[in-house]
């Protein structure tokens, strides 16, 4: 027996909800990647008739992907860089539904000539549908090339003979240093990232390339600090005021470079820029085990061991965000976010 589109689509979003809540599903860019694929299928196969039930459905399946892991701050990113293609291809003109009418007043609008002509009303549904699947297959496109188009602007920042610290592994920042290590030789220190060392992972890959790569433990960073000449790291989540969620560590660098007037750099897709604000408060914690292993019983016993997922670096700490449309100062990022997202879907 043939599935309905709806229940072929209910199936799909079972499989993501559970890789989400699973973990198995890593890393800001795959997230956001199949969080844009489930919406384009959503967009294409249920039955919507107008733009109000096209929306209440993507903030429906919104809600239920971010609810999976709330510290995944990509996935809102994406739900509200489609309800802004949504508006934008309902008013038939990109960037100017701030005209002083809402989607709400359009709607009803619409709603009243639709009653007139319900012919009318079916060809425009179809139409919005083609328009925002196109504009999703963009999105889609530009998810797929934002670290190459960050990569690209390595030689801008990345100059012969400079000594480079980062911090962990981050696929954006190998990417970027292995881009600049084509015409241009240089030193790159790694912090290890304990206690998953991911930086000997990156010193590994890195030193493949043929790139000249020192790797410190993490109690080192500030005695290094002195040495380097500019830090580049990713990030997890760039928040509207300029800070940045960052593996558990990172501050400790940006504090040092800070110390040392070192410019602190991150490259972050604009995927990862979120209108929200998150802080310290807000952080998830790992199981303690990476950090002190269960079978020593009876230390275990008597102390308490945290260990958190990610710092908040504020944004008086960060030089400069490179993403996929250039360098920006943590003070410009308001101007990307009107860009982006509208400011009615800053609240899902």
């Amino acid at each position: 027996m043939a599935t309905s589109p709806d229940e072929e689509f209910n199936e799909q979003l079972l499989v993501v909800v559970n890789s989400f809540k699973q973990k198995t599903v890593l890393g800001s860019f795959d997230i956001a990647m199949r969080t844009a694929l489930l919406l384009r299928k959503l967009i294409g196969i249920k039955q919507w008739n107008n733009v109000t039930e096209l929306v209440t459905s993507v903030k429906s399946v919104g809600k239920q992907l971010m609810s999976c892991d709330p510290s995944q701050i990509s996935v809102g990113n994406i739900i509200r860089r489609v309800l802004k293609l949504i508006r934008e291809e309902h008013t038939g003109s990109v960037g100017k539904d701030n005209d002083g009418e809402s989607l709400q007043t359009l709607v009803i609008s619409n709603s009243v000539a639709n009653q007139k002509d319900s012919t009318s009303h079916v060809i425009t549904a179809q139409n919005l549908k083609s328009a925002v699947l196109d504009a999703i297959n963009e999105l889609i496109m530009e998810l797929e090339n934002c670290r190459d188009n960050i990569a690209m602007q390595a030689m801008e920042y990345i100059h012969s003979n400079e000594i480079i610290m980062t911090f962990g592994k981050s696929r954006t920042v190998e990417r970027f240093l292995k881009r600049a290590a084509r015409s241009r030789k240089f030193t790159v220190v790694i912090a290890e990232c304990a206690p998953l060392f991911k930086g000997q992972e990156l010193a590994l890959s890195l030193s493949d390339s043929e790139i000249e790569t020192i790797v410190i433990p993490d109690s080192a960073v500030f005695a290094v600090m002195s040495r380097v000449n500019k830090v580049i790291v990713g990030s997890h989540a760039v928040m509207a005021d300029g800070g940045l969620k960052a593996n558990n560590g990172a501050q400790s660098i940006a504090l040092a470079a800070k110390q040392h007037s070192v410019p602190f750099i991150v490259c972050a897709g604009l995927f990862k820029l979120s209108p929200t604000y998150v802080y310290n408060d807000e952080n998830q914690f790992s199981s303690p085990d990476d950090v002190l292993k269960f079978k020593i019983g009876k230390l275990v016993s008597q102390v308490s061991v945290y260990n958190p997922t990610f710092d908040y670096i504020s944004a008086d700490l960060v030089t400069l965000f490179i993403s996929d449309v250039g360098g920006n100062s943590p003070s410009y990022l308001y101007r990307l976010l009107a860009e982006l997202y509208h400011q009615q879907d800053y609240i899902l």
